[in-house]
Parts: C-alpha cells; sequence; structure tokens
C-alpha cells in the first residue's frame, strides 16, 4: 500500500505528486515530533560539517541535511553500494554501535585534497592504504566531534570509532530487522556531489528523544496540579474491580481420560486434602484461601498471601 507524501497543502507542505510505500507489519514510530528534534540537531551539524570539510581539504564545499528516516536495518545496508567507507562507533549513552557511510569515491577526494592533490574526478575504486585510512580516519573523528556538539541540547554523546569497514555485507552492526534511524547529508566539494549517511539504532535513540520532546513543568502551579492528578489516579486505581478467581491447584491428566469421561466418573485432583486453595487475578496467585460459607453464599477464607510464603 502506498500513501500520499503531502496530501494537502499547508505550513511547510508541497504537493508534490510522489508517493512513497507504507508497511502495516512494521509501523513506523518515528513521529513528526521526534524527526523535527533530529531535523533541528542535524542542521546544525550540517553546518559545523561545511566549515570542517572546507576548512580541512581547502576547497568550497557544503553538506546540507537531505532526509531522515525510519528502516530496518537489512534495508539500509541494501541502499549501499558493494564498496563504501564505513566508520563504525559507539556513542554512549545510546544503546547499540552507529555508523558513518562514506562512498568511496568522496573518500578518496577527501584523501587527495588532504594530501595536497587536485581531487581530481578520477579516484581509485580500491580500499584504502594504510597512510590513506590513517588520513581519512583522524577526519572523521573530528567529523563526528562536531556531531557530538551539535547534539548537545538533546543528549550528550560521546562518540568513539571501533572498527572500519568497506563491504556493507560485513558490517555487523545490528540484526536484519532492527529499527535504524538513517539520516542522509548531501555532500559538495567543488562541483562534485556525493551522499552521506549516518546509521543509528531506533531503541537507543528512542528514550533520549522522547525525554527531550517531553515538555517540563513551566511553574510550581503545574507541578502542584500534576502532583494532585497523581494522588487522585491512585485513589481510583483503588476502587477499580478486579476478577478474582479461588481454585484448586492445577492437575495435569492424560487425554484419553477426557474421551472416555461418563456421569458419574470422579477424577483426582493433583491437590492436597489439606492444603489451601489458590486465591488468582489474571492467572497470578496472591493469597492462599479456605473454603466456606456467608450466608447463602459460598466463601474463601484468607489465610496466607504469597508475600508471607515467600
Amino acid at each position: 500500500m502506498t500513501t500520499p507524501q503531502a496530501s494537502r497543502k499547508g505550513p511547510g507542505l508541497r504537493r508534490t505528486g510522489t508517493v512513497i510505500p507504507y508497511d502495516f507489519r512494521r509501523p513506523i514510530q518515528l513521529s513528526r515530533e521526534l524527526s523535527r528534534i533530529l531535523q533541528l540537531d542535524f542542521d546544525d551539524f550540517a553546518r559545523q560539517a561545511t566549515t570542517l570539510f572546507t576548512s580541512t581539504l581547502r576547497t568550497v564545499c557544503s553538506v546540507t541535511l537531505a532526509s531522515i528516516d525510519q528502516r530496518s536495518y537489512a534495508e539500509y545496508i541494501g541502499s549501499l553500494g558493494s564498496l563504501t567507507y564505513l566508520s563504525i562507533f559507539t556513542a554512549d549513552p545510546i544503546l547499540g554501535r552507529c555508523m558513518l557511510e562514506m562512498p568511496m569515491p568522496a573518500a578518496m577526494t577527501c584523501v587527495d585534497h588532504m594530501l595536497g592533490g587536485p581531487g581530481s574526478d578520477d579516484q581509485p575504486q580500491r580500499p584504502l592504504s594504510d597512510i590513506e585510512g590513517g588520513v581519512i580516519g583522524k577526519f572523521v573523528v573530528r567529523l563526528l566531534s562536531e556531531m557530538r556538539y551539535s547534539l548537545e541540547g538533546t543528549l550528550h554523546i560521546d562518540p568513539v570509532v571501533t572498527g572500519v569497514e568497506y563491504s556493507p555485507q560485513f558490517a555487523q552492526v545490528a540484526g536484519a530487522a532492527d529499527a535504524m534511524v538513517v539520516i542522509s547529508f548531501d555532500l559538495l566539494v567543488d562541483k562534485r556531489s556525493y551522499r552521506l549517511t549516518l546509521c543509528m539504532p531506533f531503541n537507543g535513540l528512542l528514550p533520549h528523544l522522547v525525554a527531550a520532546a517531553a515538555p517540563a513543568p513551566v511553574s510550581e502551579r503545574e507541578r502542584s496540579l500534576r502532583a494532585h492528578s497523581a494522588v487522585l489516579l491512585r485513589e481510583k486505581f483503588e476502587t477499580v474491580p478486579v476478577e478474582v478467581t479461588v481454585r484448586f491447584r492445577t492437575t495435569r491428566i492424560s487425554p484419553d481420560v477426557f474421551a472416555d469421561l461418563a456421569l458419574g466418573d470422579v477424577i483426582r485432583l493433583a491437590h492436597p486434602a489439606a492444603a489451601p486453595l489458590e486465591a488468582t487475578a489474571d492467572g497470578t496467585a496472591f493469597a492462599q484461601a479456605t473454603p466456606g460459607t456467608k450466608g447463602p453464599r459460598l466463601a474463601a477464607l484468607i489465610v496466607g498471601t504469597t508475600q508471607e510464603a515467600r
């Protein structure tokens, strides 16, 4: 099924006539509010990266934020080329590992400029040598440092590069079905355009985005109202009726006993005659009881709780 990308005109929306696929088996959990937080942070990162690329390569460069998407890790890996420069890094306190991807032509062009070359169009399509890898590796560390400063308003991360891969298939950063946040950037070096991507685990990033999006109390009166609402909610929960069951212990019997059941048959229960019954709620035992009566109705006398038994 497909859904329009922009179904009506409004502030910040344009009718593009394009559609994007929507898979109901994997609903999009990255809300607009959370996407907006990431957009502000990575717009700032793009500006900082522009300055870093321009000053380091000593040529006119531009980095702009292109998109922020939620994809599975398999979808992200499938969108990459067979040979690319992948910097794998951790970003505590985000759980899991992240990855910064730079196409090989872009990496080779950056190395060429940093080593004093012209950064020509004709760049070799191969893994980097030890010297080239050291040059671009230091540059990536500086780039991740800029990302740390850009995200300070949302969370404080400590990016540390843990490895480099050239084949996406060998970059075992997450499971194939794991949800990832993929941030794409357009890099312009002189007049040549490249696409950079940043892949971060969705589940590791989500708690920090939710915390950043949560509004803080703005006044003492609002804090007082929230505390009063919490007390009322707790009181109401204490009056909610709960279905309670008093039962014997579970008895296991073979299927042929069921097949031959007849009127007057007796089934032996695995419940000792002197043992109390179990009082349960939603399948969980919370007390022990003995059967009895109260007026014209059956009743159960509580003789112990599971906390006391422990």
